[in-house]
C-alpha cells in the first residue's frame, strides 16, 4: 500500500532523496493494478526534468567482471565531476520468481558512494532478461539529477537487444581470450556495440588480452559501422588495477559530444520511444488475450488438443484469436 502521496514523491524524488527515490521505483515497478495507475501520473509529473542524463548501456557474458567494472568505470566517472545510477537486472527464478539481488555486496565501495545509487531489479522473467519497467526507472533516476545512467544486462538471451533499444552508448565486455573465439560471437552484438571492453588485461592474461584486442579492431575494420558518424571503438582494461578505465570514459564522452553534434541523440531517442510504443502494446495485448473470459476458458482445452495432435498449433492459435472481438480471421484450407 502507498504511503506518500504523489506530491510526496515527487518532491523527494528531485531533491534527491533516495529513500522516496526507492519508494518511487518499488511503484513503478509494482504489478498491482491500483500501483500502475498512481505510477503513471507519477511518471507524467516527472517526464519535464528527464532525458538530460547520457545512457549507458554494458553487457557481457557471465564472468567478464560486469560488476568489477562497472565499479571502477562509475568510480571514476563521479570524479570527473557527475552523478551515476546503476540499474543491474538480476534474472529471476523461472520457478520461484525469486532473484539474487547481491549487487550492492558486488559493488560495495561504488554503492557507499554518495553520488552513485544502485538499484537492482528483478527480470520476472522478462522477454530478455530486462526488468519489465527498467525505462521508466531510468527516468526517475534522470528526475533525481543522476546524468549517467548505466544500465547492466544479464548479458542472456535477447538482453543486448532490449537493453540496446533503451540506451544512447553500448558497450560490450569480452573476456581476453575473445580473439580466439571470434567466430562464436553473435554477430548481433558486433553490430550494436559502440564501444568494445577486452577485460581482465592484468597478470598472467595480459598476452592474451593484446591479442583479442588487436584481433576485434581488425573484425571491426570488415563490418559497417551501424551510424555514419561513430566507429566503434576497442579498449583492453585491467578494472583492479584501473588501468585503462579512463580512457573508455574518455570515449564516451567523445561519443555523445560527436552525437549531439551530429544530431543522433534526438533522433535515436525518438526512434527509442516509438519502439518502446510498440512493446507496451505488444505486451499489454498480450496480457489483455490471455485474461479474456473466452479465450481463458477455451485455452486449456485448446492446448490439450495441440498436446496430443488433434490440431495445428497454428489452426488452434486462430481459434483462439477468432474469439477476440475485433479479430475475423479468413483463412483458405
Amino acid at each position: 500500500m502507498i504511503t506518500y502521496s504523489i506530491d510526496e514523491l515527487f518532491d523527494g524524488i528531485r531533491a534527491g532523496n533516495r529513500r522516496l527515490l526507492a519508494k518511487a521505483i518499488s511503484l513503478i515497478e509494482s504489478e498491482r493494478e491500483a500501483d500502475r495507475v498512481i505510477a503513471q501520473d507519477l511518471l507524467t509529473k516527472v517526464l519535464p526534468f528527464t532525458g538530460k542524463s547520457q545512457r549507458i548501456g554494458i553487457t557481457g557474458a557471465p564472468g567478464v567482471g560486469k560488476s568489477t567494472f562497472i565499479e571502477s568505470f562509475g568510480l571514476h566517472v563521479i570524479s570527473k565531476g557527475h552523478t551515476v545510477a546503476v540499474l543491474t537486472i538480476d534474472p529471476s527464478s523461472a520457478r520461484s520468481g525469486g532473484s539474487i539481488l547481491g549487487d550492492k555486496t558486488r559493488m560495495h565501495e561504488l554503492s557507499q558512494n554518495s553520488k552513485a545509487y544502485i538499484r537492482p531489479s528483478p527480470s520476472h522473467g522478462t522477454l530478455g532478461g530486462v526488468a519489465h519497467a527498467t525505462r521508466e526507472v531510468m527516468l526517475l533516476c534522470e528526475a533525481a539529477g543522476f546524468d549517467v545512467v548505466i544500465i547492466e544486462t544479464v548479458g542472456v538471451g535477447q538482453s543486448e537487444t532490449e537493453v540496446a533499444s533503451m540506451v544512447d552508448l553500448f558497450m560490450a565486455l569480452m573476456l581476453p581470450n575473445a580473439g580466439d573465439e571470434l567466430q562464436g560471437i553473435k554477430r548481433g552484438i558486433m553490430e550494436m556495440g559502440d564501444i568494445f571492453v577486452i577485460t581482465k588485461a592484468d597478470g598472467e592474461q595480459v598476452n592474451q588480452a593484446q591479442l583479442a584486442f588487436q584481433q576485434m579492431r581488425a573484425v571491426l575494420r570488415l563490418l559497417r559501422p551501424k551510424s555514419s558518424h561513430w566507429s566503434p571503438k576497442v579498449f583492453a582494461v585491467s578494472a583492479l588495477e584501473s588501468k585503462g578505465i579512463s580512457d573508455v570514459w574518455e570515449c564516451c564522452d567523445t561519443f555523445f559530444t560527436e552525437s549531439e553534434k551530429h544530431g543522433v541523440l534526438a533522433t535515436q531517442r525518438a526512434a527509442q520511444n516509438k519502439h518502446w510504443l510498440h512493446s507496451l502494446l505488444e505486451n499489454r495485448l498480450r496480457q489483455r488475450f490471455f485474461e479474456f473470459p473466452p479465450v481463458a476458458d477455451q485455452l486449456s482445452t485448446v492446448e490439450q488438443a495441440v498436446i496430443k495432435g488433434e490440431i495445428l498449433p497454428t489452426l488452434a492459435a486462430e481459434k483462439l484469436l477468432e474469439l477476440l472481438p475485433f479479430i475475423s480471421i479468413n483463412t483458405t484450407r
